[in-house]
């Protein structure tokens, strides 16, 4: 467990703007792409930010919390300085979105140990199932300013 903020005094980490929450998340994955739109259309006040496992803030959050950037299987939300990983950090988003993104709520019928198996299991396979696809190149400006480069 890492405590708020600890990202602030790694050296590894690059300094950036962290006064509203990001999504850490694998820009070339097509469910990845999925979730930053949903994001872009659950998030009302416009201000959760979108950084690409890809960049080199991206690559260094996930080193720093012990994930694996040569393998972005992973989902990392960062809120007031905390972490939240994999489904609970879906959780998390949907719950911070509020409206329809609370019905991420419903993943909480599971146990965490079966919630981490099931997102191990589309982490792993989600390009054989979903494909790829480019988040970075979706042609909406307002969905452009989220991205973190």
């Amino acid at each position: 467990m890492h405590a708020r903020y600890s990202y602030r005094t790694d050296p590894s980490v690059p300094e950036f703007d962290d006064a509203a929450p990001i999504a850490v998340m694998d820009a070339e994955c097509a469910v990845c792409s999925w979730g930053a739109r949903m994001i872009h259309r659950l998030d009302k006040t416009g201000t959760v930010r979108i950084c690409p496992i890809q960049t080199p803030l991206g690559r260094a959050l996930l080193t720093h919390y012990g994930l694996d950037p040569s393998d972005p299987s992973t989902w990392l939300f960062l809120h007031d300085g905390a972490a939240h990983i994999d489904f609970d950090g879906v959780i998390h988003a949907g719950r911070h979105f509020g409206g329809l993104g609370t019905l991420t709520n419903t993943l909480r019928l599971f146990p965490r140990p079966m919630r981490d198996w099931l997102y191990q299991r589309l982490a792993r396979n989600r390009y054989a199932l979903f494909g790829h696809a480019d988040m970075c190149a979706l042609p909406d400006p307002a969905f452009q300013k989220r991205l973190m480069q």
